[in-house]
């Protein structure tokens, strides 16, 4: 039997990953799997520091990895809608899919911090529940870790450049 395809984001907060993650698992009738709904529904009201985020994000990756294996493993398409933003993320998600050989798509959305900003003050507005983290000051946070996907990482990588 053919394995899913697992496919995953990356670009900065704001960038446009979520949007895309809906719009790619419908695309390709895939289960999406968004660690932002799986953080707040298992740990409400929990992450409110970056800090707080790698500690409950790093409790839920191993069950999330045999979730996704496990689903890949039986021919239907997974998009997660993990950030794949630093080498350590990709490098995790990687083994996701290494591990079992099932195929793969990292979706690079490049976009500008000024996009980015506009996109997550639009976010406050449309989803309050948001308003203390999706700040301007988080976004600097999180984008001092952001570093692009370089081919040596050996990841199928489609690139979508959003400025243009």
């Amino acid at each position: 039997m053919n394995k899913g395809v697992l496919t995953f984001f990356c670009g900065k907060m704001g960038a446009g990953k979520t949007t895309m993650a809906r719009e790619t698992s419908q695309e390709r009738n895939a289960v999406l799997l968004s660690e932002d709904e799986w953080l707040s529904s298992i740990y409400p009201n929990n992450i409110n520091t970056l800090e707080d985020y790698f500690e409950y994000s790093g409790r839920l990756k191993p069950q999330m990895k045999k979730l996704v294996q496990s689903i890949l493993a039986s021919g239907t398409n997974v998009v997660m809608d993990f950030p794949a933003n630093t080498i350590a993320q990709r490098k995790w998600l990687k083994s996701v899919f290494s591990e079992i050989q099932a195929p793969h798509e990292l979706i690079y959305i490049e976009q500008s911090n000024a996009i980015c900003l506009e996109q997550i003050a639009k976010r406050r507005t449309e989803q309050p529940h948001r308003a203390a983290t999706d700040t301007e000051k988080m976004f600097e946070q999180v984008t001092k870790y952001f570093v692009a996907p370089t081919l040596d990482e050996g990841l199928n990588t489609t690139v979508i450049s959003a400025n243009t």
